[in-house]
């Protein structure tokens, strides 16, 4: 899909580009490039002389590829953009900024584009060139990376309430565990998208492009990153500390299953020792010949069971 955007008043404007023709006409300043055809990449190479390699957006892509600037100019940067939904992920975005347009390549649609575009169209004023839209993608990916910590804080919040509620079974510890490890890896995938943004914003600062308004506007995408970094390092403080406390809850109910089992093995010891001793058929044992040995036994250990689960109660171990 080829997404084409003019600039007037400082307002982005979408244009329909069906044809290479159309693409001909237009002065763009952003061309937004969601998982592109062949076709669509040959138009840009003969409108633009731009040519985009298939691999653009590779995960696999060398770590010293990311960012580098051509002899001509042109400005190459990969980036990694969140996306919070069902499945939680970081989808590879490539920007080029090649003879002051800004060209970007991704796979999916991504909701800090639909928040950029919806904002530009509706405050004047706001895009004045290329960068001044990276760094607004930039400003925006660090807001919704916010947002979303906000959302990990609030799920956090409920899974507090039943940890430390009175009683904790096995079921609501499974529940519990799941919720918490949900949030661990978004909380995770956060920190990996703000780092890379801190590591694209750092590079177009020293690339000496942006002008002083644009340096102070990416000083700014700096300074909220690095909130974002110590509520990230708050949020995995707190999610440790949950994990250690339903461990905990964990530990103790399997506790409560063994200290069973260790007195049902001392309260079955007497009669055990009573079975046995008149299982042993000597002669010289009266017992054997008495009318009432054989319920006396019985009784006999019974109340052999009866007295440890007493006295272990009583002393509040059961």
């Amino acid at each position: 899909m080829l997404n084409v955007f003019t600039l007037a008043n400082g307002r982005l404007f979408q244009e329909e580009i069906e044809s290479a023709a159309a693409l001909a006409h237009v002065q763009p300043v952003w061309v937004d490039l969601e998982s592109p055809t062949p076709e669509e990449k040959g138009w840009l190479a003969g409108r633009f002389g731009l040519h985009i390699p298939e691999n653009i957006v590779d995960d696999d892509l060398e770590e010293s590829a990311r960012f580098y600037e051509e002899d001509n100019g042109e400005l190459h940067i990969r980036s990694d953009f969140l996306i919070h939904d069902e499945a939680t992920r970081n989808v590879r975005v490539a920007f080029i900024l090649h003879d002051k347009v800004l060209f970007s390549v991704h796979a999916e649609d991504l909701p800090v584009f639909r928040l950029l575009r919806l904002r530009a169209r509706r405050t004047p004023a706001l895009i004045e060139d290329a960068k001044d839209v990276l760094l607004k993608l930039y400003d925006a990916d660090a807001e919704y990376s916010a947002d979303s910590l906000e959302g990990i804080y609030d799920e956090l919040e409920k899974v507090s309430s039943r940890v430390l509620q009175s009683e904790v079974n096995d079921q609501t510890a499974a529940e519990v565990l799941a919720a918490i490890a949900r949030q661990e890896d978004l909380n995770g995938r956060i920190r990996r998208n703000v780092m890379d943004t801190r590591r694209a914003v750092s590079f177009m600062m020293r690339s000496r492009l942006l002008n002083a308004e644009q340096f102070e506007e990416a000083r700014q995408i700096l300074r909220d990153i690095d909130s974002l970094d110590s509520h990230t390092a708050f949020l995995f403080d707190k999610i440790n500390f949950l994990m250690d406390a339903i461990v905990g809850f964990i530990n103790i109910n399997q506790n409560k299953i063994i200290k069973l089992f260790s007195v049902a093995s001392v309260a079955l010891l007497p009669p055990t020792l009573i079975a046995s001793i008149y299982g042993m058929n000597f002669k010289a044992m009266p017992e054997l010949d008495w009318s009432l040995g054989y319920p006396f036994a019985l009784a006999l250990m019974l109340a052999s069971v009866i007295a440890p689960f007493w006295y272990f109660r009583r002393t509040g171990w059961l």
